[in-house]
């Protein structure tokens, strides 16, 4: 069945989980599609662990329509959502707009997200009002890191479990259909779920958000070094990689690969010709 806002919103109201995925190319947009993810989302996560960016802050706008045209090409019924990279909409309502249509219609996105609170709720309108939908983020926010001081959970002490509650209500009012719940304590997570109406995506904020997201490469074992506590790891697919680029490398050097079986033939006859043609010339 394919996936819209629609139906997505309707899942909110029967209870029923929400399962979004990130992806940033065809194969895997593909294959996610093909395994019944209701949702893909082509993160601005792009920037590490496909470019190698150190964090998210140095991704593009043509990066981010390049990966997201990618993608699409892949998907049959997931609802696709593609992130707005930094400063492509924090600048100004028109530009927040403007790259949320490019998002849209140069990369074939069927919504757009954007990172932040009442800060950035007039730039919400403004797209919902073009006929965009969007995916509000609350919590952490990757493209907030330096004014965090780093990569850590959101919402802690009342104050700020307080904030979050009312952003999450704002960004509501302002129209956003749904929203990314990241690195929050799950029982604030569950409060704020309870008072939304519109559906809330957890990635690190616990089991009563209505639907979860996780980076691919995350949950697939395919990144190196520290993965955050929330990265459950559902499959090996980096050791099979290894595995594979391994015994690639020792068959080709042994010469095992290529045997007969994976290679092509010709008739004795039109060799046996070349060779006596050459012959002759020389």
């Amino acid at each position: 069945m394919k996936n819209t806002v629609a139906t997505i919103l309707a899942q909110k109201k029967s209870g029923e989980k929400i399962t979004m995925l990130t992806a940033y190319d065809y194969t895997s947009a593909r294959i996610e599609d093909e395994c019944g993810v209701n949702s893909i989302l082509v993160g601005d996560s792009l920037g590490m662990v496909m470019l190698g960016y150190e964090n998210t802050l140095p991704v593009t706008m043509e990066e981010m329509i390049h990966h997201t045209r990618a993608v699409t090409r892949g998907v049959q019924n997931a609802l696709v959502v593609a992130d707005m990279p930094f400063m492509s909409y924090q600048t100004s309502v028109y530009d927040a707009v403007l790259n949320a249509g490019r998002l849209v219609k140069e990369g074939g996105a069927s919504a757009v997200k954007l990172e932040g609170g009442a800060e950035v709720c007039e730039q919400i309108r403004a797209i919902t009002d073009s006929s965009i939908p969007v995916v509000a983020h609350l919590g952490l926010t990757p493209q907030s890191v330096n004014a965090f001081g780093g990569m850590k959970v959101q919402g802690k002490n009342y104050e700020r479990a307080v904030q979050l509650l009312d952003d999450a209500l704002k960004i509501q009012q302002a129209g956003a259909f749904a929203v990314v719940l990241e690195c929050v304590p799950s029982k604030l997570a569950k409060l704020i779920t309870e008072e939304l109406a519109i559906p809330t995506i957890g990635i690190g904020a616990g089991e009563c958000c209505d639907g979860q997201v996780l980076v691919m490469q995350d949950m697939l074992n395919l990144t190196s070094g520290h993965t955050p506590k929330f990265a459950k790891k559902f499959a090996d697919a980096g050791q099979a990689f290894r595995d594979g680029f391994r015994a690639y490398i020792e068959q080709v050097q042994s010469g095992q690969f290529p045997s007969e079986e994976y290679s092509y033939k010709i008739d004795d006859e039109v060799i046996e010709r070349i060779i006596k043609e050459r012959s002759e010339q020389s």
